[in-house]
């Protein structure tokens, strides 16, 4: 048994090896991981904690205002109003049944991951840290045991790669860490018994509050590494990894040996990235970006509330001899103040402190640091609603639309995550979808069901090759994604649009020539299935027209 146990290509000495490699990767992420936790800090606005440090004044004001939240909150609003919808296109006419196929397939598989939620929880990352991380594996436990799709967020904290790439997919080795109870651990792998304090994997931590025990848990290291076969492919294999001992590796198992543990060859990780830095997939965000005004709108906030707080408590100098009954003098409910000799009353004796109220300038500075942090945000009071004195709606959409190039921007990006996330589940259902299944698609009128396996999408054989090795063709496609319009006022928008075009008479088919000219030099959304009516009416009037034999 340990002469077959060394041979496996994956055993405790290659367990070792990976554990140094994924050392080496930590050590490179420290930065990113001390600015990743501190950004946590700021969002939960908690930011006084590491502005005072250790030092810390009683009964000193310390406010806390939200503009940086609310330009957070502000985006993620823009993003979930244009949540992403997904279109397959085939690359070949006779690939255009399993397009449609999959077009009403891939969200009901997403809507199934709860990815909505998923997508939400990862722009918080992405606006708050730069970047989320997604996940598109193939989780065998789900629906009993039949397996599907999983879509997870990944914390940006668990995964390392190899410092210095920018392109995930060019990392020699990556690894996720995640925290697992140890008595969980043992029961479902009994060689790990007595084996789990020796574990000494660290993970960085956020500052919570209360403060996470983490006692009892020991980390389970899902290790993911691409290698090249003897017939020159790529291949990708994983491993599972817990205090140094190989729970599991696709490269022992005759199954995936040759084929690799996903069959794409890709990690099965997505970037969405909001600013990119050099040298690394992941960026910063709004929280790095919009502290340092933040900061100084609060540490200005907090001298004017002070020099309130101290000119609106009156104070006075009372001289030692004045024979003032002090007690009843502090106590503003007393009617009566009781004094040794009257003479002592004067200005000499006690005389009120005087505060001098700030110079308006120290307004005008900090309504600068607030008119900084909404421009550097981009987010401006128009993106929040405010009409600047339009009254129309489709008016004040259009001020909306123009306010928000950023936003835009930062959508676009997410979509290409998103299409990429796409490219991976299109991949999990090519290789595993080997029964027939059952979905409900929702569409207009009532639901329908539509069944799909992945017989087709396994290809058929068109030859061989000059060596006799059998060519196979598989189905390649395109995905498109547009978005879900969930804006009240884009839907207003696109309402006065139809109406113009009502008004105009693109939909009087004796004027659909001049209307589908009109059309060619037209973009908007919808503008195919305006199209589309228009032809059809134009055909009706032909028809019509047509002499009868």
């Amino acid at each position: 048994m340990e002469e077959e146990e060394k041979k496996l290509p994956v055993g405790p000495e290659e367990a070792a090896l990976a554990l140094e490699t994924l050392a080496a990767y930590k050590k490179g992420k420290e930065q990113l991981e001390k600015r990743v936790m501190e950004d946590e800090r700021w969002y939960q606005m908690r930011h006084w904690e590491a502005i005072r440090g250790n030092s810390s004044v009683p009964d000193r004001p310390e406010p806390s205002s939200a503009w940086l939240f609310n330009s957070i909150m502000n985006k993620h609003a823009d993003a979930m109003d244009n949540y992403p919808e997904v279109r397959v296109l085939p690359r070949e006419e006779s690939d255009e049944a399993d397009a449609q196929a999959l077009s009403a397939v891939l969200p009901v598989i997403l809507e199934r991951c709860d990815f909505e939620e998923k997508y939400s929880e990862g722009w918080w990352e992405k606006l708050k840290h730069g970047t989320a991380v997604y996940a598109a594996v193939w989780n065998g436990r789900l629906e009993n045991g039949l397996g599907d799709v999983d879509i997870q967020t990944v914390d940006l904290l668990n995964i390392f790669w190899e410092p210095g790439i920018t392109d995930i997919q060019k990392s020699r080795d990556l690894f996720v860490v995640d925290l697992r109870d140890a008595d969980v651990l043992e029961a479902e792998y009994p060689q790990l018994a007595g084996e789990l304090d020796r574990d000494r994997t660290e993970l960085g931590q956020y500052v919570y509050d209360p403060a996470a025990d983490l006692s009892g848990k020991a980390a389970v290291i899902d290790w993911y590494y691409k290698r090249r076969t003897a017939q020159g492919r790529t291949v990708l294999h994983y491993a599972k990894l817990c205090a140094g001992q190989v729970l599991f590796a696709s490269e022992n198992d005759p199954r995936y040996a040759e084929t690799g543990w996903y069959e794409h060859g890709q990690y099965p990780f997505v970037f969405d990235t909001l600013f990119p830095e050099k040298g690394t997939p992941a960026g910063f965000g709004y929280v790095a970006l919009c502290k340092d005004p933040q900061m100084y709108i609060d540490k200005l906030s907090q001298i004017m509330l002070e020099n309130a707080l101290m000119s609106g408590k009156k104070r006075f100098f009372i001289g030692a001899n004045t024979g003032v009954n002090e007690a009843e003098f502090l106590d503003w409910a007393q009617p009566l103040v009781h004094v040794e000799g009257m003479g002592n009353l004067d200005d000499s004796h006690i005389r009120e402190i005087v505060t001098t109220p700030l110079d308006k300038v120290f307004l005008d500075i900090l309504q600068m640091k607030i008119d900084e942090m909404k421009e550097t945000s981009a987010n401006r009071d128009v993106s929040q609603g405010s009409s600047d004195g339009a009254t129309a709606a489709a008016a004040i959409a259009a001020l909306q639309e123009a306010g928000n190039k950023t936003s835009r921007d930062m959508i676009a990006g997410s979509y290409r995550a998103y299409v990429r996330l796409d490219y991976l589940v299109i991949e999990l259902v090519r290789q595993f979808y080997d029964q027939e299944r059952s979905f409900r698609i929702l569409g207009p009128g009532k639901s329908r069901f539509v069944s799909y396996s992945n017989a087709t999408l396994q290809g058929s054989q068109t030859g061989y090759d000059s060596a006799g090795n059998p060519l196979v063709r598989r189905p390649i496609f395109d995905v498109r994604v547009r978005a879900q319009k969930r804006n009240p006022f884009a839907q207003a928008s696109q309402n006065e649009l139809g109406r113009a075009l009502y008004d105009a008479g693109f939909f009087d088919p004796n004027r659909a020539g001049e209307a589908l000219a009109a059309l060619e030099i037209m973009e908007f959304e919808g503008k195919e299935r305006v199209e589309e009516y228009i032809r059809r009416g134009l055909e009706r009037v032909s028809t019509a027209d047509a002499p009868r034999e």
